[in-house]
């Protein structure tokens, strides 16, 4: 347990720090540095290679933490680990030839509307294998409990190097173009820092024979391509649409805008790594009034802090964006419809651990393939009349439907709601705190103006919150720490 835990300490605070060097990039070194065109190009090619990423993987990722444990023999292990090596082959070869046969056929679709894209249109497939066999050899060193070089790897090394490519652009050691191309670098780096590593923790001895249970694996495997491919779809195929129906540059208003909306759900990705566990631990044990008590909770606390992260980015945006350059302001209103969906994902609480860890999580693919077929036909409804703001509320109404399903199916199936009074009480308090500070700002830097109005914003907030008991869990928090203050 003492390791669990000192590993996730570890890796919250890594998660934070690649954070703020992300934002520095995507705010003011890709704005400034970068310009908006190849701003775009670069999301485009990013989003485009995350959405290929669980096929290159063959979501061996996934499946080699849930069959590891399995094996209790070595020769079982090494037999195992080599097939999760050559495995994602299987769909890498194939799906390389076809790309590669009828490139021009599928790069027509976006390159109809930006042409600057071609050059660079070949490297999606390159940098989507890269990001697998990363996501692979991660798992590779999880499964042995020693995750926290690789978080490190995966959310700080590679910005490292981005924010240095960055720099190199802004010297003039490095072309724009040039960047772009230095992306599969970047991710070529990460995959084999990430490989080296796993082969420094455990070193197979390579094998060519199936599993004796490899019928079980493909059908996991397939299952997290589908489920996977579901989750990547959510967060990027609206920046991989956006050029197919406007200049490429609009793709670079979005990524902003959506980094900052992004912001509202960091602090329940902490969260979450310690309340699913625990949910796992409730639903085996089959103890249906505390996994009641942890939902509710964990939905009011989440309401919270995620409300708070809300109104700060809300009630400073346009000192926000007025650091950034005037040409991205466009994306304010794509700030507050993401920021919206982003919240909505967060006051579920633990509600996606509950379907996951029950016989009904194949339900999830399904609802998953249901939001992926709503987003992709409002997408080409609402981004050729009103561009990126309209595939901001493609977003909005997708998440809305889709997490109204899965909220409607753990209250049918298993008699569980995640909303009190309290519920209620934590929205009023996040209007009364929007209305009083939202229509005047200090007549300051931009800067400064935000440090002054989150100074005001944060005390009213959690006092109102304390005052009325939203969450008990904050409620003891606060108390043993002032305890702890003035003994």
């Amino acid at each position: 347990m003492g390791i669990v835990q000192s590993q996730s300490i570890k890796n919250t605070i890594i998660t934070f720090l690649g954070f703020g060097i992300g934002a520095v990039n995507a705010l003011f070194f890709y704005t400034h540095f970068l310009g908006k065109t190849h701003y775009g190009m670069v999301a485009f090619i990013l989003s485009a290679s995350n959405i290929m990423m669980p096929l290159m993987a063959f979501g061996v990722h996934s499946t080699l933490i849930r069959f590891y444990s399995n094996c209790k023999e070595e020769h079982q292990r090494e037999t195992f680990l080599s097939f999760m090596l050559w495995m994602p082959l299987l769909l890498i070869v194939p799906l390389l030839i076809v790309f590669y046969t009828f490139y021009d056929h599928i790069a027509y679709w976006v390159i109809q509307e930006n042409p600057a894209i071609k050059p660079f249109f070949w490297l999606i497939p390159i940098i989507g294998i890269c990001m697998g066999y990363f996501e692979i050899y991660y798992a590779w060193v999880k499964v042995h409990m020693q995750s926290v070089l690789g978080n490190f790897i995966s959310e700080v090394l590679v910005r490292l190097v981005v924010m240095g490519m960055l720099f190199s652009v802004h010297f003039d050691w490095l072309t724009k173009n040039g960047f772009i191309y230095g992306l599969v670098v970047a991710y070529l780096a990460q995959f084999l820092v990430m490989k080296a590593y796993a082969m420094y923790v455990k070193t197979p001895r390579l094998q060519f024979r199936l599993p004796h249970n490899s019928r079980e694996i493909f059908g996991y495997s397939f299952f997290i391509i589908l489920s996977g491919g579901v989750a990547v779809l959510l967060m990027d195929f609206d920046k991989v649409m956006i050029p197919a129906y406007r200049d490429i540059s609009s793709n670079a208003l979005y990524s902003v805008a959506i980094f900052i909306a992004t912001v509202i759900a960091v602090p329940s990705r902490a969260m979450l790594q310690i309340i699913y566990p625990i949910t796992a631990k409730l639903i085996g044990e089959n103890k249906h009034d505390e996994l009641q008590d942890l939902y509710q909770k964990s939905a009011i606390t989440l309401q919270v802090f995620g409300g708070l992260v809300m109104l700060g980015i809300f009630l400073n945006i346009r000192q926000i964006y007025q650091l950034i350059p005037a040409d991205y302001s466009g994306g304010i209103t794509v700030v507050f419809v993401i920021g919206l969906s982003k919240f909505y994902d967060v006051i579920l609480g633990n509600n996606n651990a509950i379907i996951l860890n029950t016989k009904y999580y194949r339900w999830v693919l399904m609802f998953g393939l249901l939001l992926v077929f709503m987003m992709i036909g409002l997408n080409m409804l609402l981004i050729p009349p009103y561009g990126i703001e309209g595939a901001a509320w493609a977003t909005l109404i997708s998440v809305c439907v889709y997490n109204t399903i899965k909220l409607w199916f753990v209250v049918r199936k298993m008699g569980l709601f995640p909303f009190t009074v309290n519920t209620l009480k934590s929205f009023a308090i996040m209007t009364l705190v929007f209305l009083m500070f939202y229509f005047w700002d200090f007549n300051f830097h931009p800067i400064l103006n935000i440090i002054a109005k989150s100074a005001l914003i944060v005390p009213i907030y959690v006092f109102l919150n304390y005052r009325w008991r939203v969450s008990s869990e904050i409620n003891n928090l606060i108390d043993h720490k002032t305890t702890q203050f003035f003994k």
